[in-house]
């Protein structure tokens, strides 16, 4: 028997200057780049499938597209596949924001609420939940699921799924995600 998957498409790039901060700053995405990033997962993703998104705008526009492209899609806005909220930083040049700050976060990971925001311990809990939802709806339909969402959330699903028993560390987070309007797939067993 076939073990569903968890899609985790990110959107494609958002308009912001680079080297800004932004996790919940609900910019929108590149229109063009939104539109072909939804014409590729189109031609990939299976038959039918459980969709939410993260309601920010910029995936969003990436859930629309994808419906433009498969009619049957029909996607759930989801709060809990929002990106981190940076508090204060949000929408700060990465380097406007002091050193010592910065450092303060990386000292406590977990813990930590940068620029005031949301701890990298209550984002996982968020997305843990989520999470569990979309194991259970794959196992309760048979179906794959589908996550438009952030950079930040399939970091955690990745933590989540890899190192579960471990409280995170900044040395051992993973830096790497889907590229803008890329994804990659987890096995939801």
């Amino acid at each position: 028997m076939r073990v569903p998957q968890l899609w985790l498409a990110r959107h494609a790039q958002p308009l912001v200057a680079p080297g800004h901060c932004y996790g919940v700053l609900d910019v929108p995405a590149d229109a063009l780049a939104t539109a072909q990033a939804a014409q590729r997962l189109a031609q990939a993703l299976p038959a039918s499938l459980a969709v939410w998104h993260s309601p920010l705008q910029r995936c969003t526009q990436l859930a629309h597209a994808l419906q433009a492209q498969r009619p049957e899609l029909h996607s759930q806005p989801d709060t809990r596949l929002q990106e981190m909220d940076f508090g204060c930083w949000e929408g700060r040049a990465w380097d406007s924001i002091a050193r010592t700050d910065i450092d303060r976060w990386v000292a406590g990971f977990a813990t930590h609420r940068p620029g005031g925001g949301e701890s990298l311990q209550t984002m996982l809990a968020r997305v843990a939940a989520a999470l569990q939802q979309a194991k259970d709806t794959a196992q309760q339909k048979h179906t794959d699921v589908l996550w438009l969402t952030h950079a930040g959330v399939a970091r955690c699903v990745q933590w989540l799924l890899e190192r579960h028993h471990q409280a995170p560390c900044a040395a051992q987070w993973p830096v790497v995600a889907p590229e803008w309007g890329g994804w990659v797939c987890w096995p939801l067993a």
